[in-house]
C-alpha cells in the first residue's frame, strides 16, 4: 500500500508538476493554430461577445426615451462625423488602430502611471501581463488618448490600454493610465464604478466601425460615439459602468452608455453601399456614448480602403435625425 501511494504521488507530480499552487493559469493555448501577423479581417472569424450581449442586441424596436426630443435638441445641430478613414492626419492613421495576435504571443508587464496627459487609474485597471507586441500601433502615434488595442483571437480575449507608451527595451512592456481585459466569450462587464480605457467603462474594439465588416455587408453591434461635456450627464446606464464629469442636466443630456439610433424612416437609399451598411447599423444597433469628445463623432479603425470623400457625405445626417432609446435606470 505504501509503495502504491508513493507511485501515485509521483504520477500526480509528473502530470501536474508544471502548475504552482496559488498561481492563476495562463490564458494561452498550448498549441496555437494561427500565425502572426494577422490581417484585420481575421476578427470577422470570431464572435465578439455573445449575441445576447447588450452591445450586440437589436434596439430598433425599443421605445424612445421620454426625454428623447429634449436631449437631441439640446445637442444642437451637428452632422455625424466619421472619426476614421484612410491615409494620415497630422502624420498619424485616422482612427483607433488595433492588433490581432495568436495565443502564443508573449505577455509583457504593464505599469500604471500618471503623466502630463492624464492621471493614474491603476486601482480600476486589470493587472498585467498583457500579450501586447512591442510594435503594436498607438492611436495618434502617441498623441492624445493613445489607445492600444490587442485581441487574442484564439483565446477570444481583448486587452486595451489608455494613454499608453512603450517602455524602452524589447519585451520590457508598456506604461498606461489604465488597462482593461475583456473575455469576449462571456457577457462580461467591468466592476460597477470602474473605468476601462473608455470613460464609460466599455470595450473599445467591439464598438469600432471596421472596413472588413462593412465590406461583408453587415455591422452587428453598437457603434462608439462621443459628445462634448455640455451634452453629457454625470451618470451612466447599462452596459456602461463609469461616469465622467459631464455638465449636462438630467433629462436634457445623455449619460454614459446611452444609445441613440437613426430614425427608422430616414431614407438611406441615396448613399453608397458602404455607407448604407453603416447607416443600417445605426438604425438597428445604434450609437453608444462611450467618451467625452467632439459632438456626434463616431469611431472606427483606420484602413487604407476607406473612401474619405464618401465618408464625409455622412455629415449631411444631423443629430436631429436620431432619437434616444429608453435609457433605463441612470446611476
Amino acid at each position: 500500500m505504501v509503495k502504491r501511494a508513493v507511485l501515485l504521488i509521483i504520477l500526480i507530480l509528473a502530470v501536474f508538476g508544471c502548475s504552482k499552487p496559488g498561481t492563476t493559469p495562463t490564458n494561452n493555448n498550448t498549441t496555437s493554430t494561427c500565425s502572426a501577423p494577422l490581417a484585420p479581417s481575421a476578427l470577422n472569424s470570431i464572435q465578439v461577445f455573445p449575441k445576447d450581449y447588450p452591445l450586440n442586441t437589436d434596439i430598433s424596436g425599443v421605445l424612445p426615451d421620454p426625454n428623447s426630443t429634449a436631449i437631441i435638441n439640446a445637442i444642437g445641430n451637428y452632422g455625424i462625423h466619421a472619426d476614421f478613414g484612410s491615409g494620415l492626419y497630422n502624420g498619424a492613421p485616422i482612427g483607433i488602430p488595433f492588433t490581432l495576435v495568436c495565443s502564443d504571443q508573449a505577455k509583457v508587464p504593464i505599469t500604471y502611471r500618471a503623466n502630463s496627459y492624464d492621471g493614474n487609474y491603476g486601482n480600476e485597471s486589470d493587472d498585467g501581463p498583457f500579450p501586447i507586441p512591442d510594435n503594436a500601433p498607438i492611436e495618434g502615434n502617441g498623441s492624445g488618448d493613445s489607445h492600444v488595442l490587442v485581441c487574442d483571437i484564439e483565446n477570444k480575449v481583448l486587452y486595451e490600454l489608455y494613454n499608453a507608451s512603450k517602455n524602452a527595451g524589447t519585451g520590457s512592456g508598456w506604461s498606461a493610465s489604465s488597462g482593461a481585459m475583456f473575455d469576449l466569450k462571456t457577457d462580461y462587464y467591468r466592476t460597477d464604478g470602474w473605468t476601462s480605457c473608455d470613460a464609460a467603462g466599455l470595450p473599445i474594439l467591439s464598438c469600432l466601425t471596421r472596413y472588413d465588416e462593412v465590406a461583408s455587408g453587415k455591422i452587428t453591434h453598437a457603434i462608439r460615439f462621443t459628445l462634448s461635456k455640455a451634452h453629457v450627464y454625470n451618470g451612466y446606464v447599462n452596459p456602461a459602468r463609469h461616469k465622467v464629469s459631464g455638465t449636462g442636466v438630467l433629462g436634457a443630456s445623455l449619460p454614459m452608455g446611452g444609445r441613440i439610433r437613426l430614425k427608422s424612416g430616414f431614407d438611406i437609399s441615396g448613399y453608397s453601399k458602404n455607407n448604407q451598411v453603416v447607416l443600417t447599423a445605426m438604425k438597428t444597433y445604434g450609437l453608444i456614448l462611450a467618451d467625452i469628445g467632439s459632438d456626434m463623432y463616431f469611431s472606427g479603425a483606420p484602413d487604407d480602403r476607406w473612401d474619405n470623400i464618401d465618408l464625409a457625405k455622412l455629415k449631411a445626417i444631423k443629430n436631429t435625425d436620431f432619437e434616444v432609446v429608453t435609457l433605463g435606470t441612470v446611476k
